[in-house]
C-alpha cells in the first residue's frame, strides 16, 4: 500500500503542478482539504481525473462516498487497490 501511497502523491503533485511540495510533505493520513493540504473543488476535480487516467477507477462528484475516498492519500490508495480487485 505503501508504494501505491506514494503513486498518488507524486500523481497529486504532478495533477496539481504543486511546485513547492514534495512527497515527503504530504503525510497519507493528512487531509486533503481545509487545514490539510487545502486543495479545493477544482483540484478535486483535476485529482479526480488523474486518477482516473491513471488507475481507470470512475468517483462520481456527486456522491458522499467520494467525499470519505478524498479524505487523504490513504483513503484514496485503499479506494484505488479496492477498485482495482474488482
Amino acid at each position: 500500500m505503501q508504494n501505491l501511497e506514494l503513486e498518488i502523491k507524486t500523481l497529486l503533485i504532478d495533477a496539481l503542478n504543486l511546485e513547492d511540495i514534495t512527497v515527503d510533505d504530504i503525510a497519507s493520513d493528512a487531509p486533503l482539504f481545509g487545514e490539510g493540504l487545502g486543495l479545493d473543488s477544482i483540484d478535486a476535480l483535476e485529482l479526480g481525473l488523474a486518477l482516473q487516467k491513471r488507475y481507470g477507477v470512475t468517483l462520481s462528484p456527486d456522491a458522499e462516498e467520494t467525499r470519505r475516498h478524498f479524505a487523504s492519500i490513504a483513503a484514496l490508495a485503499s479506494f484505488v487497490a479496492g477498485a482495482r480487485k474488482l
